[in-house]
Formats: structure tokens, C-alpha cells, sequence
């Protein structure tokens, strides 16, 4: 992937911004557990209480806590507490004041000074809390003495009757000194959480005391803390939604760029380099693979921030939780990972050769398609049937075996999620009995250790998408580094502004890459403006390729090819092909329609310009029978059309560009004699003053030619007129002999 990291550099806005989201969305994420931990423990267990220290307390209450309080806690408890007077409050704080505690007036009631600063408030919480866990614990002891059994978690508000105050107080007062202390010192050194649940169960009871409604108060708790976690589900749902915005947005766009750069790539390839990757493997490249690296850009951005964000701040809120069941995370961890490792060292190795399977699938169903009327001409087709059920089973076989060990990941999973789960429950019911955890902290605490095990399991995904998107992102990479064989020159040279035509082959040899023998050897002759220059010979001698040297879809191993006197590997390939019309000796069309595929020669010609080129190339004679004439449809690779129709169309393509260079390479071979005759005739009129190169198999095509160079196993063996070369070039003797009666060669 480091490979195309250069296509990351546009999106970095949408990645930060990703990233941004994601620490929000596992902000929400990590505190809903501990809002739904609130609601057990607060809204519930607690009746809704949130304050340790009472905002009002009657004074028997007052005076039983502060019996139960050090010295420091009793003097600032006795500081922030005034008596609850009408006479020193307005009326209208004294009305809210008797709506609040109806029974205000059947006791002396002490009320918190209002305003208090968040410093103060957090250590008359405290305070509180201490002499609440410091009295509970001398009610256990007396109610062990005489034979009564409180359990540990009996510390809701019903076991906590305070309408006998008065009588409790003078009762309490009368304990040893010394069990009160120790009392004291057990609350100082019990964890908060324990102690501001015992000082809420408390607190209620001196509400109740005082004929508040306290259902009102816990109902009211439970739907403020419920509101919030509704918003912070649509938070959550936000961010996930614009997460994956901005990731689809990043593996969209560097899907689009990849596709755009690979296309422009092998556009620029030579033959060579389409030999060294194939057609099926290029096509696999721009598709398949960029898939892939759009699937784990997509993803993988999601998933590499998002899964260590949640497994390290779900561990930290769940020890905060729990310290002491951090060896649960710690196995549930281990356990993962070993399921991971496991998986992964077993599937790995398919996953990497995944993508030459699909290679070969391509392939089989690519020559398939394309020589289908082989196939059937030959009666072969259980044999491709075949060939390509062993490739389709080898691709099927291998994506079974990868995909049958993935999916035994969830099951397993599942059971370790569930396995942990129940560990927690158990071990989190004991320390709830022993009074070291409350029951939301133990939910709470499941639920973070889900999170951590669903943020390796989302890791877990990497190892899928990770090594098959590497592969492709390699496969990528060699197609966007390798270099064609033809290049422009650094310091280039162009065309005269108006181009002649003259082509000159100097001593020009070249050979294949990889090849040890030459194709052509030693080729020299002149191709002059207004004139034809034809080429014969056996099959192989050489012909096509010597023409493609001219507009360097190769490049010559020694000697030069010149236009105008400037060598071709001077100028740029663009400048040079767009002197040039060139007809291939295969027709091929594009999907479109007749004049689309004309107007590839010139994207401006008028329909006057395609017209006078179809009559040149005797392309009317079928085109003007059609019922759309120019406007025909041409399917893919024109396979609607014949073949000596499909090589007219590409003529009249080649002669709409008004070219000084005329290439045609063979393609008048799929010509009947009449139709090539008066195509030879009209051409001769239509590329006056051009140049014009034919490669022909038959001799009645060149015969008229005013140039003519006899090839044979790459070497020249004459140059010369028709009659020039009957009676002076044994080899284009033997072909003329070979196709015309004596009294055609005479």
C-alpha cells in the first residue's frame, strides 16, 4: 500500500476529518456504558439521589451524622449548614422551601447555604459520605451482636427508617468510643463509589423524613439520564454516518484516480509491455484489484483508528470500573488474539494467491469469449468447458477454504464473548455481595470488555482485507511504474510546420525484446510524397513490423527511420502519429456509430469530409443501404458488420485525418477484386501528394505501385517498379508467378 501512498495526498482533508469523527464517535461510544451505569446504580439502587450531603436534614439527622464524622468533616459540616428559618428567607424561597419538605414544620430542619462552590460541595459530599458508611457499619455490628443478619447489599432506603430519629440518637450516643473510631477509619479507607451509594440510601431517608417525593425525584433522574443517552445515540449515529462519508468519499475517488492512471498507463504501453502483463491480467488490474484497494481504503480507515480507540479507552473506563477484574480483559485478550493468529497463519497463505486465480479466470473466459467461433468450428467446447471448471474450481476451491476459516472466527468469538461475560457476572456477583462493587459498575464493565473484544475482532478484519489488497495494490504499483520501451526524446525535435511526408530507412535492423536473432536487417530505402511504396513478401518476412517502426509502436535496435529528415525517436510520439494515417492490418471499430468511428481520424470533420472519405474507400456502396445510414450503430469490435466492411470503415477513418503519411498494412486482403481495383483508383486521386505505404499480399494490389520492396526472412532482396523487379528479383518473380497467368505479368 506504501506503494500508492501518493494517491492518499489529495483526501488527507476527508482522512483528518475521519479521524476527528471517529474520536468523537468513541467518546460517545465509551460513555454510554457508564450513563446506563448511572441509571442502575443512581436512578435504581440509589432513588434517583445524586448528593451525598442532604439539601436539607432535620436535626436529629444532622446531629446522628456528624456523631459519626472526624473532627475536620463535623466542623465543615456544621459550617455549611444553617437552620431552615422563615424569617432569615424571602417569601418566595420560603414557599418553594415548604412545597419542597412539607413537614418543615414539624421539626427543626437545616438546610445547605446555597451557592456552595464546586470545591466546597465535593468535600461536604464526602464528609457525608464517611459518617453514612461509618454508621452503616456500627448497625451491622450492633444487628451481629444481637443475632440479626444484614447482608451487604440490604442498603436501599427501607432497611434506613428514619421516622425514630429521636430515639436513635441517644441510643447511638451511648456506643464505645472506640467502635465509633474504628468505624470512621473503615469509611476513610473504603473507595467512593461504595460510599456515596451507602450516603444517597441515607440521604433519602432524611427526604422522606422530611415528605419529599422521592418517586418523583427518581423518575425525574432516569429520564434526564435516559434523554442524554438518546442524544448521544444520534451523536453516535452522526458520526458513524459522516465517518463513512468521508471514507467512501476517500476510496471512491482513489479508486477513480487509480482506474484514470492505470488506463492513461497502458494507453502508452508498446506491445511489449502488453506481452509481459497480458490483456486479462491488465483488465483484472483496473478492476478487481483497484476494488480491493478501495474496500480497504474504505474500511480500513474505519477500522485501524477506530479499533485501538475503542480497546484502549474501553480498557481504561472498565479498570476504572474495576481494577481487580482487569485479569478478566487480560484473558478475554489473550484468548483473542490466539484465535486471530491462528486463523490468520492458516488462511494467509491463500489469501496471497488469490488474485492469480482470478488472473486465470479472466483469462479462460476472455479467449472463450473472443474465440468462440474457433471453439465451435473445431467442436472443442468440452474441452474449454473444461479448462474453465479447473479454473473456476481452483478460484472456488481456494475462496471456500479462506472463507470456511474466517467464518469459524464469529462463532468462536461469540462463544469468548459470551464466556466473558459470564466470568464478569460471576465474579462481579461476588464482589457485589462483599460490597466492593455496585451492580451498573459490573454492567457497565461487561460492556466495555465487549467493546475491547469487538475492537480486536474489528482488527481481525485487517487480516482479511490487509494481505488480498496489498497483493493488489503491488499488482497496481508494477503496472504504474513500468516504463514503456518507447519514449520521447528529453530534448525533442519537431516536424516542419508543413509536414512532406518523406520517410527514409537507414540501415534500420531490429529485433523482438528477449529475441537473439534480428527481424530486419539492414533496411534502407526512400518513401517520397506523392508516390506509393509497397511492401511483399512470404508470411514472416518482416512487413508489418518494418512499417510499425514509422510510427514507433516499436523503436529500431540500429540504424534510423526519418521523416522529413528528423529522426522518428526525435519527435514527440504524439506530434509524429498525428502525421500519420494509419489503417491496422485487422479492422478493429469502437461501440458507436459509423460516423463516431470516422470521425477518430478527425473530430471535427463535417459529414461532408466522412461522406467524400466513405466514397474513397467504397464504404457507401453498404453505408447508404442502411436505414441510418451514417448514424448506423457499430456493436463492441464492430462485430456487426463484415469483415471487408469493418477493414472499409477503418480505410475511410484513416483518410478522414487528411494525413501526409498514409499507412495500410494488409488491409485490402479482405477486399473482393472489383471493390480493391476501384479502391486502388479512387486513392490514388484522394492522397495526392501524400505518402503512402501498403503492405499487400497479392500482387495485383501493388503492380501500379511506383515503388515496390521485396522482404524475405527481414532482409531487402529488391526495390524496384513491377517490371523492374519481374525481370531483376527472383523472389518477387516467384509471388508474381505464384498469383498471375503470363498474360497478366506481360
Amino acid at each position: 500500500m506504501m506503494k500508492l501512498k501518493r494517491y492518499l495526498k489529495p483526501y488527507i482533508g476527508f482522512a483528518l476529518a475521519a479521524i476527528v469523527l471517529m474520536f468523537c464517535q468513541a467518546a460517545v461510544d465509551l460513555n454510554l456504558p457508564n450513563l446506563m451505569s448511572d441509571i442502575v446504580n443512581v436512578g435504581i439502587q440509589q432513588g434517583g439521589i445524586t448528593e451525598a450531603a442532604p439539601k436539607a436534614v432535620s436535626a436529629e439527622g444532622l446531629q446522628l451524622m456528624s456523631a459519626f464524622m472526624s473532627e475536620e468533616d463535623r466542623a465543615l459540616a456544621q459550617s455549611q449548614y444553617v437552620l431552615a428559618e422563615q424569617a432569615n428567607m424571602t417569601a418566595d424561597e420560603w414557599d418553594r422551601f415548604v412545597t419542597d419538605w412539607p413537614k418543615v414544620s414539624d421539626t427543626d430542619v437545616y438546610r445547605q447555604i446555597p451557592n456552595l462552590d464546586d470545591s466546597t460541595q465535593a468535600q461536604l459530599d464526602s464528609a457525608f459520605s464517611r459518617a453514612s458508611y461509618a454508621l452503616m457499619t456500627v448497625v451491622k455490628e450492633l444487628a451481629e451482636q444481637s443475632g440479626q443478619d444484614i447482608a451487604a447489599g440490604d442498603t436501599d432506603s427501607k432497611a434506613m427508617d428514619m421516622s425514630e430519629l429521636g430515639e436513635l440518637v441517644p441510643m447511638l450516643a451511648m456506643l464505645p468510643q472506640g467502635m465509633v473510631d474504628d468505624a470512621i477509619a473503615a469509611a476513610a479507607a473504603t473507595p467512593e463509589s461504595m460510599l456515596s451509594q451507602t450516603a444517597a440510601v441515607f440521604t433519602k431517608g432524611f427526604y422522606m423524613q422530611l415528605g419529599a417525593d422521592t418517586d418523583a425525584m427518581q423518575t425525574s433522574y432516569i429520564f434526564r439520564t435516559g434523554g442524554k443517552m438518546l442524544l448521544m445515540a444520534l451523536l453516535l449515529a452522526v458520526c458513524a454516518i459522516s465517518v463513512g462519508f468521508c471514507g467512501s468519499r476517500m476510496g471512491a475517488g482513489i479508486a477513480r484516480d487509480l482506474r484514470r492512471d492505470i488506463f492513461a498507463k497502458v494507453t502508452s504501453f508498446t506491445n511489449n509491455e502488453y506481452d509481459k502483463f497480458g490483456t486479462a491480467s491488465l483488465i483484472t488490474r483496473s478492476t478487481n484489484d483497484v476494488t480491493q484497494v478501495q474496500g480497504l481504503v474504505t474500511m480500513g480507515l474505519r477500522i485501524m483508528c477506530y479499533a485501538p480507540i475503542i480497546g484502549i479507552g474501553g480498557t481504561i473506563m472498565a479498570l476504572s470500573k474495576s481494577v481487580s477484574m482487569a485479569w478478566v480483559i487480560a484473558l478475554a485478550v489473550v484468548l483473542i488474539l490466539g484465535l486471530i493468529c491462528t486463523i490468520s497463519a492458516i488462511a494467509m497463505p491463500r489469501f496471497k494467491i488469490m488474485q492469480q486465480l482470478v488472473d486465470k479466470l479472466n483469462l479462460v473466459s476472455r479467449e472463450n469469449l473472443s474465440g468462440m467461433m474457433v471453439i465451435r468450428a473445431f467442436a472443442t467446447q468440452d474441452f474449454e468447458e473444461k479448462r474453465f471448471d479447473k479454473a473456476n474450481k481452483d478460484l472456488a476451491d481456494n475462496n471456500l477454504f479462506v472463507f470456511r476459516a474466517m467464518a469459524t472466527m464469529m462463532p468462536v468469538m461469540m462463544l469468548v464473548m459470551n464466556g466473558v461475560s459470564l466470568l464478569i457476572v460471576w465474579v462481579g456477583g461476588h464482589q457485589i455481595a462483599d460490597s466492593a462493587m455496585q451492580v451498573g459498575d459490573m454492567m457497565a464493565f461487561i460492556q466495555y470488555t465487549m467493546q475491547i473484544i469487538m475492537s480486536f475482532l474489528m482488527i481481525s478484519m485487517m487480516f482479511v482485507m490487509v494481505p488480498r489488497a496489498s497483493v493488489s495494490a503491488g499488482r497496481i504499483a508494477d503496472v504504474l511504474a513500468s516504463e514503456s520501451s518507447v519514449q520521447d526524446a528529453p530534448q525533442p525535435r519537431h516536424l516542419p510546420e508543413k509536414v512532406k511526408g518523406l520517410v527514409q530507412f537507414n540501415d534500420v535492423s531490429f529485433h523482438y525484446e528477449g529475441a537473439d536473432e534480428n527481424v530486419l536487417e539492414h533496411v534502407t530505402f526512400t518513401a517520397r510524397p506523392g508516390e506509393t511504396t509497397a511492401f511483399i513478401g512470404s508470411t514472416g518476412s518482416g512487413k508489418s513490423t518494418l512499417i510499425n517502426l514509422i510510427p514507433r509502436f516499436y523503436d529500431v535496435s540500429a540504424g534510423s527511420v526519418t521523416v522529413d529528415g528528423v529522426d522518428v525517436r526525435d519527435i514527440p510520439q504524439h506530434e509524429l502519429r498525428d502525421a500519420i494515417g494509419y489503417v491496422p492490418q485487422k479492422g478493429v471499430l469502437f461501440s458507436g456509430d459509423i460516423s463516431s468511428n470516422l470521425r477518430y481520424g478527425g473530430e471535427d470533420a463535417d459529414a461532408d469530409v466522412l461522406r467524400r472519405a466513405a466514397e474513397v474507400a467504397q464504404a457507401t456502396e453498404f453505408i447508404d443501404e442502411l436505414p441510418d445510414g451514417f448514424e448506423t450503430a457499430i456493436s463492441q469490435g464492430g462485430t456487426n458488420v463484415s469483415g471487408g466492411q469493418r477493414q472499409r470503415l477503418s480505410i475511410a477513418r484513416a483518410l478522414v485525418k487528411k494525413a501526409p503519411v498514409y499507412i495500410f498494412d494488409d488491409t485490402f486482403s479482405a477486399l473482393d477484386f472489383k471493390t480493391d481495383a476501384k479502391l486502388r483508383k479512387a486513392l490514388k486521386g484522394y492522397t495526392e501528394g501524400a505518402t503512402v505505404l501498403i503492405v499487400a499480399q497479392r500482387v495485383s494490389t501493388i503492380m501500379h505501385a511506383e515503388q515496390i520492396v521485396v522482404l524475405d526472412e527481414g532482409r531487402v532482396m529488391g526495390i524496384g517498379t513491377h517490371r523492374e523487379l519481374l525481370a531483376s528479383c527472383k523472389t518477387y518473380r516467384e509471388i508474381a508467378e505464384s498469383q498471375l497467368s503470363k498474360e497478366e505479368l506481360a
